[in-house]
């Protein structure tokens, strides 16, 4: 028998969980871990290959340049992927390594930083880097730090562990096929779209993109939307063996922030940009015309020469929302501690997902958690009955979004 929660009737505590995307499936499995019963919610089947989660594979790097508390942030979340491993029973973290190229002088004190947090590094100088990479080229005078502990997650392949773990469990109950429409904070209540109401005594609205419709007007107002579009190539045979050992490369160096994910565990050669990035109103909506894929692999030859248009097999668009205020995620308190919406920010999010995963679920717990380093994370933004007003954004045009926001950070693909 079943409560109106949705778990088995008397028992607690039970936890609604909203979106089956990383953050959604992996705090699920914190908190059934941690004792409680959950029910998760995705409108789509699980795992969605809709979803922004959902993608081949996704860069796992550590270094976050002038910020130390984010670093040391993804060096635990790199250990927590590890246990993961364990606990899914699946691969999903290939060591790569990452390279990240900066100007030359930087290369050491930023290598040094890495190691205190606790990942080797090693320094490429200039000339280091075309002896070293003869299929890439960098801009004149930078330098890199090689992170040889880190790399590429296969995000599938995460996504579909989660699943079948809670789908094997007792206390995960999961609904694919199942749309919100409305998030209740103050009766900790989700109604679905044949007008079923779901009660818990935690709730976590954690939709991506499609967090805007569910959130109270002044917390929504503060979310943009943002598209972002991968290219997928596949290297002819006689190419292959060079991109063998490539490490993923974040380029800071060039104006419109490229990045790249090597071809690992069968997957594509994967490159995207800050370029290719642009605000939207909402997940489905319609844009002008794209550039062709070949014309869109046109833009990455500055850092791969050799890339022709004939190896695109397929481009992807994707989408994530970020704090208009801060320009990163946000974590929002919707109900004391009992509803909280987690609103990721990008790559970032995935790569920090078992951590924010491992926070969310002590918050759940009644437990304060550790700092992790993550301003958004460790410091949430009270938003239900009685907290005070979120600070207004100011109306902009999408022109004025993309220049204010479009500063590379690389969200798409660390």
């Amino acid at each position: 028998m079943r409560g109106t929660n949705g778990g088995p009737a008397g028992e607690d505590p039970h936890t609604l969980v909203v979106g089956g995307g990383v953050v959604g499936l992996l705090t699920a499995v914190e908190c059934v871990r941690a004792g409680q019963h959950i029910t998760l919610l995705e409108r789509g089947p699980l795992p969605h290959p809709g979803s922004s989660s959902h993608d081949r594979h996704r860069m796992m790097r550590a270094l976050h340049r002038h910020d130390p508390g984010a670093t040391r942030a993804a060096v635990t979340a790199h250990r927590l992927w590890r246990e993961l491993e364990s606990l899914l029973d699946a691969r999903f973290l290939y060591r790569t390594g990452v390279l990240t190229a900066l100007p030359a002088g930087e290369a050491a004190s930023t290598a040094a930083g890495l190691t205190r947090a606790g990942l080797r590094a090693r320094v490429l100088a200039p000339h280091q880097l075309p002896e070293t990479y003869r299929h890439l080229a960098f801009p004149a005078g930078l330098g890199a730090v090689l992170e040889e502990d880190t790399g590429v997650l296969l995000a599938d392949q995460v996504l579909g562990a989660a699943v079948r773990w809670l789908d094997a469990h007792p206390r995960a109950r999961l609904l694919p096929h199942t749309t919100v429409t409305v998030v209740d904070a103050a009766a900790r209540t989700v109604t679905v779209e044949d007008g079923r109401t779901l009660r818990g005594d935690r709730v976590l609205l954690a939709a991506g993109a499609w967090s805007p419709a569910l959130l109270p007007p002044a917390l929504a107002g503060r979310l943009t939307v943002h598209r972002q579009t991968m290219v997928y190539c596949d290297p002819p045979p006689r190419e292959r063996e060079r991109w063998r050992g490539t490490p993923a490369v974040p380029v800071s160096g060039i104006p419109w922030g490229a990045w790249l994910i090597p071809p690992v565990a069968g997957t594509p050669l994967k490159l995207s940009a800050d370029a290719l990035r642009r605000v939207v109103a909402e997940p489905g909506a319609p844009e002008p015309d794209q550039a062709p894929a070949g014309d869109l692999a046109s833009r990455f030859t500055e850092l791969v020469p050799g890339l022709r248009p004939e190896w695109v097999v397929g481009t992807r668009d994707c989408h994530y929302v970020t704090d208009g205020t801060s320009g990163g995620a946000l974590l929002a308190d919707l109900g004391g501690g009992a509803v909280l919406a987690h609103c990721a920010c990008g790559g970032g999010a995935f790569k920090f997902a078992p951590l924010t995963a491992r926070t969310l679920a002590s918050r759940f717990s009644g437990v304060p958690p550790a700092p992790t380093g993550l301003h958004p994370l460790d410091h949430p933004v009270a938003a239900g009955p009685g907290a005070p007003a979120p600070t207004p954004t100011t109306q902009e045009t999408t022109r004025d979004r993309l220049q204010r926001q479009n500063v590379p950070q690389h969200r798409g693909g660390s």
